[in-house]
């Protein structure tokens, strides 16, 4: 153990999870033979996106993004006190380091090659993303109209012998090989420009510090809210479908407790429900291609495929429209507030210089930020979900083939299992003989079925290894909130009175009870005005935002999801404090400061 922290090589497997690293590439468990450099790094636990122990296949998730980051950081724009982000898998969790430069010539070097690559970026940023957004929607459609084959009996003669195409066992194979394809591309894609709004976030954070040294980090913050994001408009779908119901009479229909078949059944027995569910029909796409999660879990269904989650949250703001509450954010004041900070702090300049310089690096920021927040509708749920759901559909070949019981088994193995298991069905089909998957993979997935469920109880700790004296990585700075000052509060220890600190993500003061919220399935849980008490967010979390009256989480930073939405409501936010959901209880009185970062247990 160092600074608090244990050795990734001393962590124990929980009781009941033994053997779970065969659900895993070897590449991403810790190796004994590099024991020594491996425990004397910094790892740290990627629950923001990655908070629950990882069914074997959606490691992909990880794995592609991480290829991404990795290629933009280190070897396009070619950062230059950063390379890319390992990881790594403890206990089926997420562990992750960032590899920094500290060779001042290296540093140097790279800044060459960086400075007129960004510049070119920056300067061209309206037609690039223009580019971007063309590239992904044609990996979108591509995924959608991606067919996956069965394995009939006897082959159709028409695109056998007339049409000569390739068999279905090699159609299926293919149609595999390509949604992983086009889901790898997708997330190539990702990280193009999401770091290059992030970087300019940076640049006018360290000018801003270094200017203002007293400035505060909701300040900042400040300075860039009340901006609109594609990852807005799902939500403001479900607003404006409560609006219908209440303008067509029949919100009396979304009663709590109702499951949306109860809803949809009784709409549809009237002139006004049907036409609500029109209304309901045309909002759907793409908009409802918005996963429960984060977009990293097969299992978090988009709203497309499972509509409790957006019939919940229409339920409630049919309710709070009714009681007269104004649902939509602050936009006005936000923008208002934004203009005044900024001419506050830009009159506390010496020279027409720095306030040239200032004006510069805030109206960027203003412009290519938003994307930050835009660009994950496209990849993360929409992409993803279509991903996914592609997958369904070989494992419905799979389990048809009595490789599994359930189609969803497919995501038990790990991605290249699946293709092994293609392969071995493939060749059987071919030859007719049975396939050895259908005795051979039932064992295993129910095995790793017990394994996951074992390590859901487990609590993975914040970070491993050795906490470096300063973190130069700005995506771990503004995303994640991990700083060497951070981590070293953590490894404190969860337990003792007096505030829990954390990031100041959103102004504000406010007393209230706590909510401890562990994932988006108990969103529903949340009164009005209680203080929401989380590990992380998601964007599928919005629809609670309207209802509480501050944020508090485990994880984030600046620019988490948390601190982001808080900001757009003007509630306070603190983030990052590492162990609030373990501190505080459910019916807990609690005090918020998001102008300082504490939070504090008053009862």
């Amino acid at each position: 153990m160092s600074d608090g922290f244990l050795s990734p090589f001393d962590v124990e497997t929980p009781s009941g999870a033994e053997g779970w690293e065969e659900m895993y590439p070897y590449y991403l468990l810790f190796d004994p033979a590099r024991r020594e450099s491996e425990e004397n790094r910094f790892w740290f636990y990627n629950g923001m996106h990655f908070p629950e122990p990882m069914p074997a296949f959606d490691m992909i998730t990880a794995e592609s993004c991480y290829l991404s980051i990795g290629l933009y950081q280190g070897r396009v724009f070619s950062i230059p006190n950063v390379l890319g982000i390992e990881h790594r898998v403890v206990n089926g969790y997420v562990y992750i380091t960032s590899n920094e430069v500290s060779d001042p010539a290296e540093i140097e070097k790279r800044l060459q090659t960086f400075l007129p690559r960004i510049g070119f970026y920056y300067e061209n940023w309206d037609s690039l993303v223009a580019r971007w957004q063309a590239e992904v929607d044609r990996r979108i459609e591509d995924l959608a109209a991606l067919a996956v084959p069965r394995l009939p009996a006897i082959e159709d003669e028409q695109e056998l012998i007339h049409d000569h195409k390739l068999g279905s066992n090699y159609r299926l194979m293919a149609a595999y090989d390509s949604a992983l394809h086009l889901y790898n591309e997708l997330n190539q894609l990702h990280f193009e420009l999401l770091l290059l709004a992030y970087g300019a976030y940076l640049t006018f954070f360290q000018f801003c510090q270094a200017a203002f040294p007293d400035i505060g980090l909701q300040t900042l913050g400040q300075m860039i809210a009340g901006y609109d994001t594609t990852m807005m408009q799902p939500d403001d779908e479900l607003k404006a479908l409560a609006a219908k119901a209440i303008e067509l009479g029949v919100d009396g229909e979304f009663a709590e407790g109702l499951g949306h078949w109860d809803v949809l059944d009784a709409l549809g027995g009237s002139d006004a429900g049907r036409a609500w569910i029109e209304e309901l029909e045309a909002r759907k796409h793409p908009w409802f291609f918005m996963s429960t999660g984060d977009g990293f879990y097969h299992h978090h269904r988009a709203w497309a495929d499972d509509l409790r989650l957006p019939f919940a949250a229409i339920t409630g703001y049919v309710a709070q429209l009714r009681d007269g509450a104004e649902l939509a954010r602050p936009k006005a004041q936000l923008l208002a507030e934004r203009e005044r900070i900024a001419a506050e702090y830009r009159e506390l300049l010496p020279g027409e210089d720095e306030r040239k310089q200032f004006d510069e690096l805030l109206g960027l920021c203003l412009h290519v930020f938003p994307h930050a927040e835009s660009h994950k509708f496209f990849i993360e749920h929409w992409g993803t979900s279509l991903f996914f759901n592609k997958i369904r559909e070989v494992g419905a070949v799979l389990a048809e083939n009595g490789f599994f019981a359930d189609a969803e088994d497919v995501f038990y193995l790990d991605i290249h299992e699946v293709h092994e298991a293609l392969s071995d069905l493939g060749l059987a089909w071919a030859g007719g003989a049975p396939a050895r998957g259908t005795v051979y993979w039932p064992p295993r997935v129910a095995r790793r079925k017990e394994i996951l469920a074992a390590l859901a109880d487990w609590t993975p700790p914040p970070a491993l290894g050795v906490v470096p004296d300063v973190i130069n990585d700005p995506t771990v700075q503004l995303l994640w909130g991990v700083t060497a000052e951070r981590l070293r509060a953590w490894a404190g220890g969860e337990d003792g009175g007096g505030a829990i600190d954390g990031y100041a993500a959103s102004r504000g003061v406010v007393e209230g009870i706590a909510r401890v919220v562990r994932d988006v399935n108990e969103i529903g849980t949340v009164q009005l005005s209680e203080v929401l008490v989380c590990p992380v967010t998601a964007p599928s979390w919005a629809p609670v935002f309207p209802k509480i009256s501050a944020a508090v989480s485990d994880i984030g930073g600046m620019m988490s999801h948390a601190a982001i939405i808080a900001r757009e409501y003007g509630m306070p936010a603190v983030v990052g404090t590492g162990h609030a959901t373990k501190r505080i209880k459910t019916g807990d009185r609690v005090r918020v400061d998001g102008d300082n970062g504490t939070v504090t247990i008053l009862d």
